[in-house]
């Protein structure tokens, strides 16, 4: 674990929070540029002005959101359009549950707060050893909201081209983010490199027979190596920590053993008639 990002994220809550917008406004950037595409896509598909934009501020996923729009855009009913976009989204359950202890206050609040997780903020808070900065992800997620939100409406009003981002290369900004978030993670904790290598084999032998989603979400598996290997960890920690204590006991008993004496004597002379 990253002890030093830790204290920081304890001692100092807006230093944290300003770090957090720092690190979101690389992710703001790219999602405003996908968003552009979104709204000038929806808009050809028909949907108007206003609900490309309330889907965004609702919604603000952009994976989910496409494949709402795929759906719907090739004849799908607007249930099965839900349902696509809902199994894409339900990979919010394992990452909330994952950031749930670092939450704080009653139901409302934590469900509240749990809004900010999305994938390039939660990522970023990740302290290491299960443990999240809320402050930082406070601070990604609050500058890529907006960002979303506007870049949607832009691509609305001006209705570019849907294809541009992608002729001038700008649609390969967000995955380049994200592996720089990969690299920074298992630079920080070494127990994630072989999860991280695991997953990169698993997506080049699926990427051969299957679409670069489906390709992705079997990569995922690879995360249950770091999973079995955590509590082996967490014990080793613990084994080492009670070494520690039992040290530190064994070091500081000589030095005790005179005072608990003298704190005897002292009790028999006061009992003693």
């Amino acid at each position: 674990m990253d002890s030093s990002r830790q204290a920081e994220a304890v001692v100092s809550p807006r230093a944290s929070f300003l770090s957090g917008l720092r690190t979101g406004s690389g992710l703001a950037a790219a999602s405003f540029l996908l968003a552009v595409s979104f709204g000038a896509i929806s808009t050809s598909h028909g949907w108007g002005h206003l609900a490309p934009v309330i889907c965004s501020m609702a919604v603000f996923s952009g994976s989910a959101q496409f494949a709402l729009l795929a759906a719907l855009g090739s004849g799908g009913g607007p249930a099965g359009a839900v349902m696509s976009a809902a199994l894409i989204n339900s990979r919010f359950i394992p990452m909330g549950i994952a950031v749930a202890g670092d939450l704080r206050g009653g139901r409302f609040r934590r469900a509240l707060e749990g809004q900010a997780v999305v994938d390039g903020s939660w990522a970023a808070a990740h302290l290491g050893g299960g443990r999240f900065d809320r402050y930082l992800l406070f601070g990604a997620t609050a500058i890529q909201w907006p960002a979303w939100v506007a870049g949607t409406a832009l691509g609305v009003v001006v209705s570019p081209d849907p294809d541009l981002l992608h002729r001038l290369g700008l649609d390969v900004l967000t995955p380049a983010l994200f592996l720089a978030l990969l690299f920074d993670e298992v630079r920080r904790e070494r127990i994630n490199r072989l999860p991280a290598l695991l997953g990169a084999v698993i997506a080049a032998g699926l990427i051969v027979f299957l679409p670069a989603g489906p390709a992705l979400v079997g990569a995922a598996l690879a995360a249950l190596v770091a999973l079995f290997r955590t509590p082996a960890r967490h014990r080793q920690a613990d084994e080492t920590d009670e070494t520690t204590a039992a040290d530190t006991t064994e070091a500081s008993g000589p030095a005790k053993k005179p005072e608990r004496a003298l704190r005897s004597a002292r009790s028999d002379e006061e009992v003693a008639p």
